[in-house]
């Protein structure tokens, strides 16, 4: 930390003597913001000088955090028009490469496809707290991108720099515990996407207990702010509901009396960080801690929510033609539109068989445009080389999970053994590696034998709504 401290103290110092070489101030209001932005990052892309560059990257950035909402589109959209490749050059390395596709003419074709912002946000990163800024920035971006679809060239540009910033190599796993500072712990009840924390009490039973784990990735531009963080519980069998672990008068066990790590909770914490992948390293890092630490761990399972599964099964109720559900699943997940049924024991036991085959139909059978399962924190673990284990009805009875999920959980179980089979099954041919009892919950001759694409929820979008809303345990 306090080289860390010094390293910035200087990069400031660098930064302050540019900014007098060149006469920069503060950020002044100006009629054209964007205009003089644009000048400014001119002469970025076209400094030479260490001290210079530094202090025209914070000038930029600092105008940057000024702008209103309107401005810092127009300020992207400047980004996308008049920091692309430079195209006469790109048609001379194309023409050149056609008469001959020799190594030189194609290093100079890549170079010159290169756009040029991502050589702007390269020296933008050299500022002091250049990468924070960054990243809020591409938060920002992302917001934008809904409306305006042609910035996505912008956003593959941070994206793809993000990726090299941002990889395992940098990341450092940090343990949370309740002695971590303050300020990191407000940033985990903050950053908490799954189950929330609804204080400092609640968080001390997360933390303090001695059958308890919290592990986080830091980046060395980031040292306070956690990037992702995975809360875990340690216990004798696998939980079926969360109650089971965050139930206020639960038993305590001795840590060493564990053979179950549970993941309950897994958060990302950078939105502008979406879609850079942690989470993998994340579990496959905390699993090797766990198991040094504790050698009688044998079983690594999650108890995960089903952030999608509502909306889709509402789609297939109302449409004409469902191949997940029969007349008779239909008559009798009625009882879902009663708004205590969950409270209700009969109902409860007439629900239960069509809503669990509903939810094994929607994992194994279900699939996205890409070919993919619908839900996207299936498609993460599964993606991570674990087995759908098995399907927990009313696993979560929180307001959210049943109005994202009818209440159900899952559990992903990770058998170390099986991790590189698994994922490969699911990588190379799209393949659902489920426990035979999840299986035996759809017949044979239910609906199509082979994933199919598309079907109402997967054209309208409202699986990215549930992304964006619902949980945040996935990556991608």
């Amino acid at each position: 930390m306090n080289t860390t401290s010094f390293f910035s103290d200087m990069l400031q110092s660098i930064t302050d003597r540019g900014r007098r070489l060149l006469s920069l101030g503060p950020p002044q209001d100006d009629d054209d913001a964007v205009g003089s932005m644009e000048k400014l990052c001119e002469t970025l892309l076209s400094s030479r000088g260490e001290a210079s560059g530094m202090a025209l990257a914070k000038g930029i950035l600092d105008r940057w955090q000024a702008l209103d909402q309107q401005d810092q589109r127009d300020f992207m959209v400047a980004l996308l028009t008049r920091f692309g490749p430079n195209t006469d050059r790109l048609e001379r390395a194309i023409e050149a490469y056609r008469t001959d596709p020799s190594p030189k003419a194609l290093l100079e074709l890549s170079e010159a496809a290169e756009p040029r912002r991502q050589e702007l946000i390269r020296r933008l990163n050299l500022a002091p707290n250049g990468t924070a800024t960054l990243v809020g920035m591409r938060e920002v971006l992302l917001a934008l991108k809904r409306d305006n679809p042609d910035l996505e060239a912008v956003d593959a540009d941070f994206a793809h720099l993000f990726g090299s910033w941002f990889n395992r190599g940098f990341l450092m796993l940090r343990p949370i515990s309740w002695s971590t500072p303050a300020d990191i712990l407000e940033k985990i009840i903050r950053y908490e996407a799954v189950h929330d924390i609804g204080g400092w009490d609640e968080l001390r039973r997360r933390l303090a207990p001695e059958d308890r784990r919290c592990f986080a990735f830091f980046h060395p531009q980031l040292l306070d702010d956690p990037l992702i963080f995975v809360e875990v519980a340690l216990t004798r069998d696998m939980p079926a509901t969360i109650s089971d672990l965050l139930s206020e008068d639960r038993t305590i066990i001795a840590a060493a009396d564990a053979t179950t790590a549970v993941f309950y909770s897994i958060s990302n914490c950078q939105e502008g960080l979406r879609g850079i992948s942690f989470g993998n390293f994340l579990i496959k890092q905390v699993v090797e801690d766990l198991r040094r630490e504790l050698p009688r761990l044998d079983t690594f399972v999650t108890l995960s929510p089903v952030p999608g599964f509502a909306d889709w099964l509402s789609h297939e109720r109302r449409a004409d033609v469902s191949d997940a559900l029969t007349p008779a699943d239909r008559a009798a997940l009625a009882v879902l539109d009663e708004p205590d049924w969950a409270d209700r024991p009969q109902a409860r036991t007439s629900v239960e068989p069509a809503l669990t085959t509903a939810a094994a139909w929607y994992f194994l059978r279900a699939r996205n445009r890409n070919g993919k399962p619908l839900d996207p924190v299936a498609r993460f673990h599964l993606g991570n080389g674990a087995r759908l284990e098995r399907i927990n009805f009313l696993g979560d009875r929180s307001d959210r999970a049943m109005r994202q999920a009818h209440g159900l959980m899952v559990n992903y179980l990770y058998k170390l053994e099986d991790i590189e089979t698994n994922h490969e099954a699911f990588a190379s041919r799209g393949e659902v590696v489920a426990a035979p009892a999840v299986r035996r919950l759809v017949p044979a001759d239910r609906g199509p034998r082979a994933p199919t694409a598309g079907g109402p929820a997967a054209k309208d979008g409202s699986y990215d709504a549930a992304r964006r809303q619902g949980s945040k345990e996935f990556t991608s």
